[in-house]
């Protein structure tokens, strides 16, 4: 028999409880626990969830009757955002435990993404048992497409997967409109490519924390508002240059390869990022400085490092294309050797000029806060 007290712990890693049946987490104890399950079965009878809670309560039921001293919980996270639902189970695991006074955790999931969540658990009590809750299926061909069809109403699902293949399927009929069927296979090629990578990278989370960011910036009316909304619109003509440039360059030579598209399409875009990137710097360090000085150190850098990042891009680009055979290209090679020159200097010279002044703010606020502390003794 354990010593303490067992927390029997149910994690709904994507909110289905929220999500499908309105049942706001955490939910302590046996009859929040089976009131949750209920809904969410009457709601959703083939949820794997509701198998998970269930199977939760019942090893609730077997600790309690050979006389532990146990306890059982339903954690939940986001239907969306992932890291956001990972923060809210990391916070009411602890509204969880500090209630029950849980010493360790029996875990039950019904799949192997609950599972990430693990370490979460494990920094606030010590994880003594995993459960994994398999609901046994016929497979046939009726219930795969049953299944296919579930997931495809998903929302989560459809937008990683309807997104990309009807944005691709729409460039190319555009393309073909404009009369470069050739350039219509590389542009596709080329916008599945981007999203795999933006899924990849992470970047989709990126973007729901920028989206996140301007709803609390326009709810309690701060500055950045204006600058996100700027930085959105700057980043919608700068990649709408960089396709046109792409289109009037390159549609009548279809042996160039990817890299001279995205070269082009970075010399079309760069400018217009650049300057979204400053905008939106801005604004963090306005909000920053108003709100969170203390942190000013680490957005202060943003500006110096964009524009770094932003000059050596536009350097590559402009060495890059007439090297790759690019017809009718506007600059010469002398202006061409002289921006290289200047751009790579003004971007090296930026970035250090960005470290100085990062280590200088940083300083100046360690000083401000120390002396704070010392006129609070």
């Amino acid at each position: 028999m354990t010593e303490g007290r067992t927390l029997v712990l149910s994690v709904d890693r994507d909110d289905d409880i929220g999500w499908k049946a309105k049942i706001e987490s955490p939910c302590i104890g046996r009859a929040a626990c089976l009131k949750a399950a209920n809904t969410l079965a009457l709601t959703d009878p083939e949820d794997s969830d509701v198998n998970a809670i269930f199977s939760a309560i019942k090893i609730y039921d077997e600790l309690t009757a050979k006389g532990e001293d146990a306890a059982v919980a339903v954690v939940a996270g986001n239907h969306l955002h992932m890291i956001e639902g990972d923060r809210r189970i990391a916070t009411s695991l602890k509204k969880v435990v500090e209630e029950t006074k849980a010493t360790n955790c029996v875990l039950v999931t019904d799949g192997a993404e609950d599972e990430y969540v693990i370490p979460i658990i494990q920094s606030l009590l010590p994880v003594t048992s995993i459960r994994r809750v398999i609901v046994n299926q016929m497979p046939n061909l009726e219930g795969t497409y049953y299944i296919l069809k579930k997931l495809f109403d998903d929302p989560k699902i459809s937008r990683m997967v309807f997104i990309p293949i009807g944005l691709a399927m729409l460039l190319y009929a555009s393309a073909f409109l404009l009369g470069a069927p050739g350039l219509a296979t590389i542009i596709v090629v080329m916008v599945i490519g981007c999203f795999l990578l933006y899924k990849g990278f992470g970047f989709d989370e990126f973007t729901h924390g920028v989206m996140d960011a301007l709803r609390v910036s326009l709810s309690r009316g701060r500055f950045s508002f204006i600058t996100y909304t700027t930085t959105i619109l700057l980043v919608i003509i700068g990649f709408t240059l960089g396709f046109y440039n792409i289109l009037h360059y390159y549609s009548t030579d279809s042996s160039l390869g990817l890299v001279t598209y995205l070269v082009t399409f970075i010399y079309g875009a760069i400018e217009w990022l650049i300057f979204a990137g400053l905008v939106l710097s801005v604004g963090v360090i306005i909000d920053v400085y108003q709100n969170d000085r203390k942190n000013l150190g680490k957005v202060i850098v943003f500006p110096f490092f964009v524009t770094a990042i932003g000059l050596l891009l536009y350097a590559a680009s402009i060495y890059l294309i007439p090297t790759l055979g690019v017809p009718d290209f506007p600059l010469s090679q002398e202006t061409i050797s002289r921006y290289i020159l200047w751009d790579t200097i003004a971007g090296i010279a930026a970035a250090i000029a960005g470290v100085l002044i990062q280590n200088y703010v940083t300083k100046k606020v360690a000083e401000q806060k120390k002396e704070e502390i010392i006129e609070t003794i």
